[in-house]
Parts: structure tokens; C-alpha cells; sequence
């Protein structure tokens, strides 16, 4: 039997294709001759035009140039920057919102499918408006000292006079009007209760320490610290994650990743003086917020490193909680975790792939996923982001 021959494609190369599926990574899957290409600024069912951007052994890469036959969810983008020559930040803003939530509920379904062999069905929930929502972001400057966002996957700084997915607490406007020192990385956060923070090479402006509130708890966040960027998400996280842990007065929790200690602290009321919090952290900023944010709770213990390290030095837990960066935990942590033999095991995550491949090893190490729900924390791109519950599998 021999394999169909596959087009020879070369950048630049403009092609005509009927675009089947949506891609994880927010692009779009067609063929084109037995050709494997994931495109950008593309919908299901369209046909279009088609620029090769990139080629390589086993798919290609291209850009929608133009649009044949229209999906009835492309809406105009409202960012005049939302193209393919424009910024890389937004890769969804051609798609109506609704839509877009749906689109990544079946790239959940799809990761899961592929990697965990499970077939599983989430509705993506609305949590914030589309735009608007962004409290935090890194700006470039160019070789004029323009404020601006890499173009997709690039190097070259696109100058941009307004974002409309940043929240006005940022002050972008007033940041695109001044001159940079060209090639400068300029970092900034906004918290409600204080000035915006901007950190550009040696200057700093505004308050260095931002402090959220959430759920009646207030949080210290440094520079060095991560905080979810969108500003509904913190409160919308912490909900599902407590309802999820139903931790209970007297509890053991481990909580790994824990940052500066959003979700520890949002259950320390609940799981009482007998109880027990273990934070584990990789960030030294991070657990110094942490230590902050927990104050005088005798309670709380700090391990500062790297989770797969320290986990095996704990034989048992109630509640485990992990927001692991997007690579996920992965075999060794699972591993660990698994010999503490948690009732529950609440996992944050913000790639699905990586919360499929978890999944799959919990599972052979007997634990069900129970509960799996998702959230829209980057209306406008491609990002999802899921809290599951595992249980110990019930063998009776």
C-alpha cells in the first residue's frame, strides 16, 4: 500500500483551503494536498486564502489573507491591531464571544479525547467582559521608542496607541504617549486600591507592593510575584476552588504552587486552628508575600523550592491543592502526591493538554476525575483556564 503524496509548500505560497477544526494553541486546522496547516485568523467551515508562514516536517503554518466564505461567527475585529500583520496578542478577536467560548470548550474535549483517552464535555464559562479585563501585561518598546506587543511569533515590537483588552487602571494610553528607551521591557500591574505599578529596566513608578483584595482577604503581590491577570479571576477561582477542596475544620492542606497564597488563605478560616496548611512555592517573592498574606497563622508552614523536591517529604494530607505553571506537574509530582492519599485533589490549570496528560496518570494511579469546570479568564485569545477535582477511584 502506498501513502498519498503530500504538497511541497513554500513560505509565502498562497493557497485555497476549506478550514475544518480548531486547533489547541488557537489555530485552525486544514489540508491542502495531504498537507497538514494550522492557520491563524481562521474559522471552522470558512473557506479561504491562505499565506504559508512556516514549514516543517510533519504540519505547516499559514495565515488567513483572505476570507472566501465567511462563518457566521467572524464578527470585525474591534482592535485595529487584531490582524495578522498587527499584534500576536489577541488571536480571537475575529470571533463572536460566544463563539469563542465554545471553540475552546472543544479543544477541551479534544485534549482530553486525544490524551486521556476520555470523552468529556465543559461548557467554558463567562467570567469578565471581553474586553476591558486586564490588570497586568509586559510592553516592548521598538527602535524608536514606541510602546508596543510582539507580532506573532516574532521578535519585532508592534507600536500600539491603545489595548483594548487592558483595563483602564493600567494607564496604557498614557504610556503609549511617552518615549522609551528603545528595545526596554516595561512591566506593569494595577490593583484598585493602589497606584499602577511600572518597572522599565532601573525606573520604577507608582506603588512597588500591590495589595488585592479577594473574598474579604487582602493580598500583598510584589513585583516578583504572580497574580492573575484578569480581574474577575481571582474571586472566581477562589470560589471554585473552595467549593471544590469542601475542606473541613481540623483538614491537612498541602498546597502546591501556592504563589502568595490565594487559595490557602481563602480556606484558612474553614479548616480552623487544628487544623494545618503546608505551602509549597518555588518563588522566594512569592512566599514572602505569602508569609504577609497569612500573617499571624501558627498553622501555616513555608517550604520555598521546587515542588517535585519537596512534596516526598509529606507521607499524608486531607486536601491537596496545585496550580502548577503551564507544563502542568507531571509524573513525579503526580507521583508524590498520589502517596499522601488525599480525599481530594483539586487541580488549577491553564492548558488543557497538560490537564489531560495529569489526568490520565492520576487515573492509573486511581484517582477519577469528579468534577471539571472552565473558565474564560482571556476573552479575546486562545487561553483557557480549568479547576478539576480528583477522588480516590472507588474499587467497591
Amino acid at each position: 500500500m502506498t501513502s498519498t503524496p503530500r504538497a511541497v509548500l513554500r513560505v509565502g505560497q498562497i493557497i485555497r483551503v476549506t478550514i475544518e477544526k480548531v486547533a489547541h494553541g488557537g489555530h485552525f486546522i486544514a489540508h491542502h494536498e495531504g498537507a497538514v496547516i494550522f492557520l491563524r485568523h481562521g474559522l471552522p467551515g470558512e473557506v479561504v486564502d491562505a499565506a504559508i508562514t512556516s514549514i516543517g516536517s510533519s504540519f505547516n503554518r499559514g495565515d488567513v489573507v483572505k476570507v472566501i466564505t465567511a462563518s457566521v461567527d467572524r464578527v470585525e475585529a474591534p482592535c485595529p491591531y487584531a490582524n495578522r500583520n498587527g499584534c500576536g496578542g489577541c488571536d480571537f478577536q475575529h470571533v463572536e464571544i460566544s463563539a469563542q467560548r465554545k471553540l475552546k470548550s472543544q479543544v477541551i474535549t479534544e485534549q482530553f479525547s486525544r490524551i486521556a483517552k476520555m470523552e468529556i464535555n465543559v461548557e467554558v464559562e463567562e467570567v469578565s467582559s471581553p474586553l476591558g479585563w486586564r490588570t497586568q501585561t509586559t510592553i516592548g518598546s521598538d527602535k524608536n521608542g514606541h510602546a508596543g506587543f510582539y507580532g506573532s511569533r516574532t521578535n519585532t515590537i508592534i507600536p500600539i496607541k491603545n489595548c483594548q483588552v487592558l483595563h483602564s487602571s493600567v494607564g496604557y494610553d498614557s504610556i503609549a504617549a511617552r518615549s522609551w528607551e528603545p528595545g526596554i521591557r516595561i512591566e506593569v500591574s494595577a490593583a484598585s486600591t493602589k497606584e499602577p505599578r511600572l518597572i522599565a529596566g532601573d525606573r520604577v513608578e507608582g506603588d512597588l507592593i500591590q495589595i488585592y483584595s479577594v473574598a474579604q482577604k487582602e493580598y500583598q503581590v510584589s513585583a516578583g510575584s504572580f497574580w492573575q491577570s484578569n480581574i474577575c479571576a481571582p474571586a472566581v477561582l477562589v470560589d471554585a476552588v473552595r467549593s471544590f477542596a469542601d475542606v473541613k475544620s481540623g483538614d491537612h492542606l498541602i498546597d502546591l504552587y501556592g504563589g502568595v497564597g490565594l487559595f490557602g488563605l481563602a480556606v484558612l478560616d474553614l479548616i480552623g486552628t487544628e487544623g494545618r496548611i503546608d505551602h509549597v512555592e518555588a518563588s522566594k517573592s512569592a512566599i514572602a508575600d505569602a508569609r504577609v498574606n497569612f500573617g499571624e497563622a501558627k498553622n501555616v508552614h513555608f517550604y520555598t523550592g521546587d515542588v517535585e523536591k519537596i512534596l516526598p517529604r509529606f507521607s499524608s494530607a486531607d486536601v491537596v491543592i496545585l496550580d502548577p505553571p503551564r507544563e502542568g506537574a507531571k509524573k513525579a509530582v503526580i507521583e508524590s502526591l498520589v502517596a499522601c492519599s488525599p480525599r481530594a485533589i483539586v487541580y488549577v490549570a491553564c492548558d488543557p493538554a497538560a490537564l489531560a496528560r495529569d489526568t490520565a496518570l492520576l487515573r492509573d494511579a486511581n484517582y477519577t476525575l469528579i468534577k471539571l469546570r472552565a473558565f474564560d479568564l482571556f476573552p479575546m485569545t486562545h487561553h483557557i483556564e480549568c479547576v478539576a477535582l480528583f477522588a480516590p477511584t472507588d474499587v467497591s
